[in-house]
Order: C-alpha cells, then structure tokens, then sequence
C-alpha cells in the first residue's frame, strides 16, 4: 500500500517487525489480532511472527491517517493493523505443508479442521508449527514452536460465539545493528561471533532472544432482532522472555544501581578473572513479561438510516523485568543455575528492576447516518480515554523509585463519503489518535553500572502524543480501481525513541524525548487493474514532506531541529506488482521503491534510497485421489541488492553541532541501522486431504 514502509530482516525471525506508516513509527502504528492488542502493552513492540502462523493468517487490513474508534489501542497515533485468523472451515480437512530453503529455513506445518462436529453448529481447528533458520549473517540460529486453535458455535441466526488461542516459545540469536561506520566495514558480514576471546561481548553464546507468547480469546455476537446487537470479547495477551546479552562489568569500582561498590564479591575466584584487565566478561540474563487482559463491549442499534454505537473497553496491564549478571569463563561458557555477580556482601549487580501496572478505561460513541439511498453517509464520533500508568525502579541508592501518572484524552472523528454512483466515490476524513508514552524512560531513569549515572531520564513534560489528520481522497471502481487522495496532519507532543548500545555491551539504552510538534502533508495514489487473460497489475505510490516545530532541548541549550524533516519518513515510495493465475499456474511479482531516510533529528546522517523485488509463483498439481497437492517457489530481493532498510536507533545528532542559545559544542551519537533480507530462495510443498 502506498505509504507503507516495511523492513524484511532475513527468512525467519522472531523479533518485532520494522514498519512505517506515512512517517509514524512502528511504536505509533497500533496492532490489533482477532480484537485484541497484540503489542507490548508497555513499549509497544510487536512481536508478530510470534502471534499466529502465517498460513492461518485470514485478512490483514491497514488504516493510514485514522483508527477505528471501537479498537483496543492506546498507542495508535495515525494508523492502525488489524488482523485475522482463518476461521474454522464448514467441511473436514487437513492441511500439511513442508518448506525449505535457504540458509538452512525449513517449516513443517499442519492443521485440521473438524467441520461441523455432529450438527452441534461448533466447528474448530488446531494446527502446530516448527521453523527453524540459520541466521543469514553472524554466526546462531532461530527456532520457533508455534500452536493456534479456535473453536466456533453458532447458537442462533445472527449469534455466534468463536474462541481463539495461540501459543508460541522461540529462541534466536541476537541480531547487531550496525552503525553507519560499522556498515561501510563490515557491510552484510556484521553479526555474532563463532569463536569467542576473552572480553568478546559479541560471542554468540552470550546472545540471544527465548522469547514466548500466549494469549486466548473469548469473542461474542449477540443479535437481539429490532437492529439492537451485542459485541462482547474478553482477552489476555502474555509475552516473556528472558534475553541475554553480552557484557562487561567492572570489577572494581562499579555500581549497583547507584550504590558503588569496591569490587566484585570474592572476584579473585570468579571464571574468566584476570589480574590485568579491569572488567569481568559477563553475560546479562534479563528476564521479563508483561500480560495485558481486558473487555469490551460494543452496542449497536441500527434503526433506519441511523446506526448508533456505544463502545466501553477495559484494560489491565502489568510488567515485571530484572536482572542478573553471570561471569564467562575462558572458554565462553556461563552457568545460568550458578551465583550471579554480587558486591558489597551479597548486593546484586542489576541496571533494571521494574514493576510496571497500567489500569486504562475507554468509552466510545458512534453515530452513522446515511442519506440520499446511502449514496451520502456521514460518521461522526469520540473516544475518551482515562489511564493510569505506574512504574517502580527498586535499585540500591536511588531515591526517584516510583512514577504515578494520569492521563485523560478525547479523540474526535468524522468521516464523510458521497457515492456519486456505483463506481464514483469522494470522501473527506477527520481525524485525530494519540500515543501514551512508551516504556520505563519516560518516567523513571536508568542506572549504569560503571558510572552509577543515569543513562537515561525520565520525560520533564510527560504528556500523550497527539494527531490531527485532514484527508480528502477520491475512489473509483469500474474497469480498474483507483484511489487517490491528500492528506496533511499535525503532531503534538511528538515522541521518539533514542536507542544505544551500552559501552562494551550488546545491551541497549533507550531515551524518549519529547520532539515538540512535527506537520507533514502528502498525496498517495493508488491503481489496479481486473485480471485480463489471467493477469492483473498493481501501482501505488506516496509523496510526503514532513517538518519539525520545535528546536529540541539538549544539554542545558537547544539543538537547532526546528524546519527538520522527520526520522524514517522517505518523501518518496512506491510499489508495483504483477499478479497471474490461471487456476493451475500462479505467481506474483512485486518492485518497491523506498527513498532515502534521516536517522537523526537533525539530519545530518541518513540511509539512502533503495529498490528491492520478489517473485513468487507455483502450480496447483493433478489430484491424488483425496488429495489436492500445490508446489510453490519464493524468491525475496532479486539481484540480492545489499542495503540498510531502517533505523533500528535514531539519535538527535551524529555529527557535532552548536547550540542555539549559547553556542556551545553539542556533542553527537551514531544512528543504528536494520540491514536488509538478503536474496532468499524457499520452496513449500503444501496438501489439502
């Protein structure tokens, strides 16, 4: 879709995904599977290789601009992904299939499906999944077991019940994002290690993601005759870890939190020490989970040409993470059911030791008109938001230990649309979203443990981002489909994560910064063809200037970022696509254009343009008595083009520059960057009996 600008990491991950929406970052785009948040309720990362197999996948719909004013979200600033699953089918069925390819991926995959069970009208499916990969650059591997199920009844016309659950538990090595400097030295060879050295923070046995997910569903549709129906859905989402990272940790003179300690507790007997180096090679086990369960309940009465919607959601979150460190000996290896680093007689060397509970309550009214047979509908609503989001930090010599903070936000909309006929359409767009801040640093700090200071600090002005969005767009359907539409919006309180690598570590440090305000206006077209001899095409494409308001607060003066175009938000993209099927032979082949992006506030580092394209195509075989086979071949990146896709750090300034107000030297930090998929070659043999 035009504005849509996604980054592919290799075959298989399990990590969150890398997108863009007309310039808002993944954290801004809210993420909703089956009704329910399928983000990290805290920082809004979402995991979403984790969430469901892709071959249960059913529809997948993105909102550029607007959310829906009913959806569980509370980070959605202008965008919004919604998702399905395949629901249960009428008739009895398995399917199995069986993948391989490139850099050792492979996946087998099966489902069933009971069909109606006796004609109780319940149907169901289970399907299990296994997927492991090499990863394609650095040294480790990525392993993922995968379960979905659901389960349907229908209890009267119009009513149904349907409950769904997944779980998955994966494990991964590390990816390393490389700095621009890092890039142009090591291009796509940048990764972990295979061999390690003492004080390698980067061995790949010191690295790694095992990462889980479980959530469960229990959706409701009740029809009461007289236009009067009933949504109601309860859900709970839980992720974990733990993550490792490489790490070195002083073994003098270090800090607990913010309590310094003289040395490491009995550190002459700790694996790996060595009387000439300052700092002990350790591994850092950060162990994590956040669940997020809620209700809610959606009203509908349609009554002529009115339909009124009444929406009350309920959400409670809570987050629990720490930490401990555990020495490496010369070899590599580390003891995970061994004593953790300690000083001071028994003080645990520890960066982070949250609590995080989060209580939100959202009321919702909708009202849709229509008018002049429903050529004319005009929508109009306001969703109001009450949340209360507090986190501890207990750590040793901290005072500032716990956060409270309240929040109330009304988002308004109105949405109206004029069919001049059936293949004629205009419609003008109203909109406004918010995001609530994300993550522990944007209340509380963070401590070094070789400083005892603070790497990050907590928002002076903690206050939601907010967008207001004008769209008014065309649309036509007749011979080919066309879309085209302009848009502007405007950002208040715009939040952008700044994320570092710890000095000697693999760990990251992450500092919300509060930008000011951000405008940005564009235009986006969409074209697509009906199949003509088998084959349809596809065009789209977007062009948006963006523009910093504000000159951001830095070092007691101010870097000079107002009139700055914003981070990650190409002016140019667009796609094409070729799609072919003739109900044997099948395949499509896609070509994108992402243009160049900023990875800093004051735009002084960026990652230039790039062109990346896919082919897929396939052929459904002759039927085996009961069983319908298909063959299908994959390839991603054609001509293997090396490139950073995105950021994965932004930072305010990579060079030196000078403050406003003074004058002064201000000191920079180097960007990260996500690298792209390389060429990856997959086939999947696939059987429905």
């Amino acid at each position: 879709m035009p504005g849509v600008v996604s980054a592919s990491e290799g075959p298989l991950t399990t990590s969150f995904s890398t997108i863009h929406i007309r310039g808002m970052a993944q954290a801004e785009i809210g993420v909703t599977l089956e009704g329910m948040p399928a983000a990290n309720p805290f920082t809004y990362s979402t995991y979403t290789p984790s969430l469901v197999d892709s071959e249960n996948m059913g529809q997948v719909n993105v909102m550029q601009g607007s959310v829906d004013i009913n959806s569980p979200t509370y980070n959605a600033t202008g965008a919004e992904v919604s998702a399905t699953v395949r629901h249960p089918m009428e008739h009895q069925n398995v399917h199995v299939a069986a993948s391989g390819g490139s850099y050792g991926t492979n996946k087998d995959f099966i489902r069933y499906d009971t069909g109606e069970i006796g004609h109780s009208g319940v149907r169901g499916f289970v399907s299990g999944s296994y997927a492991r990969s090499d990863m394609w650059r650095g040294a480790g591997d990525i392993r993922k077991w995968h379960v979905d199920a659901a389960l349907t009844k229908s209890w009267a016309p119009g009513s149904h019940s349907e409950a769904i659950f997944g779980f998955t538990d994966a494990a991964q090595g590390e990816w390393l994002y490389p700095s621009l400097a890092n890039w142009k030295t090591y291009g796509t060879k940048y990764g972990l290690n295979n061999q390690y050295y003492n004080g390698d923070t980067h061995y790949v046995g010191l690295n790694g993601k095992n990462t889980g997910a479980i959530y469960g569903t229990l959706k409701n549709h009740f029809s009461f005759g007289h236009g009067l129906s009933l949504d109601a859905q309860a859900y709970s989402v839980e992720f974990h870890g733990p993550y490792y990272y490489g790490e070195t940790v002083p073994v003098a003179n270090g800090y607990a939190g913010a309590e310094k300690y003289a040395h490491l507790d009995d550190y002459k007997n700790l694996p790996g020490y060595d009387p000439s180096v300052s700092k002990l090679t350790s591994v850092e086990v950060s162990d994590w989970y956040t669940i997020s369960s809620g209700l809610t309940l959606t009203g509908h009465w349609k009554h002529k040409f009115n339909t009124l919607n009444f929406t009350y959601w309920y959400s409670y979150a809570q987050e629990a993470a720490s930490q401990k460190f555990y020495p490496v000996n010369g070899s590599g290896h580390w003891n995970s059911n061994g004593a953790p680093l300690t000083a001071n007689g028994g003080l645990l060397i520890n960066e982070d030791n949250e609590n995080a509970l989060q209580q939100l309550n959202s009321f919702a009214v909708d009202d849709k008109m229509s008018f002049l047979h429903d050529r004319l509908t005009i929508d109009g609503g306001i969703r109001m938001v009450m949340a209360n989001r507090q986190y501890t930090q207990d750590l040793p010599g901290v005072t500032a230990r716990k956060s409270i903070k309240n929040v109330f936000v009304p988002s308004p909309q109105v949405l109206i649309n004029y069919r001049f006929n059936p293949n004629h359409q205009i419609y003008v767009n109203g909109t406004t979203g918010y995001h609530l801040p994300a993550g522990l640093s944007s209340q509380l700090a963070s401590y070094s443990y070789s400083t005892g200071k603070a790497t990050s600090l907590p928002m002076s002005d903690y206050k939601p981002e907010y967008m207001i969005t004008e769209e008014i767009g065309y649309r036509y359907s007749g011979l080919f489909m066309a879309n085209l539409a302009g848009f502007h919006y405007n950002v208040t309180n715009h939040q952008v994560s700044a994320v570092s690598y710890e000095p000697g570590s693999t760990s990251t440090i992450s500092q919300l910064i509060n930008a000011g305000g951000m405008e940005a206006y564009g235009i986006q077209a969409e074209l697509a063809t009906r199949p003509w001899h088998h084959v349809s095409a596809y065009a789209s494409g977007q062009y948006m200037h963006t523009k910093n308001g504000n000159n951001i607060a830095y070092a007691g003066d101010y870097l000079a970022t107002k009139g700055k175009q914003e981070v990650g938000a190409p002016q140019f993209s667009g796609s094409l696509g070729l799609t072919y099927n003739d109900g044997k032979w099948f395949g499509n082949f896609t070509l994108q254009y992402t243009g160049a992006q900023y990875a800093t506030l004051m735009n002084d580092q960026s990652i230039p343009g790039y062109v990346t394209a896919n082919l897929g195509f396939g052929r459904r075989l002759p039927q085996i008595g009961h069983v319908s086979p298909k063959i299908k071949l994959n390839l991603v990146n054609l001509g293997d083009n090396h490139y950073l896709s995105s950021m994965y750090g932004y930072t305010t300034n990579a060079k030196t520059q000078h403050g406003v107000l003074t004058g002064k030297s201000l000191s920079g930090s180097q960007p990260t960057y996500v690298i792209g998929s390389p060429f990856v070659v997959t086939a999947t043999l696939s059987a429905d009996f």
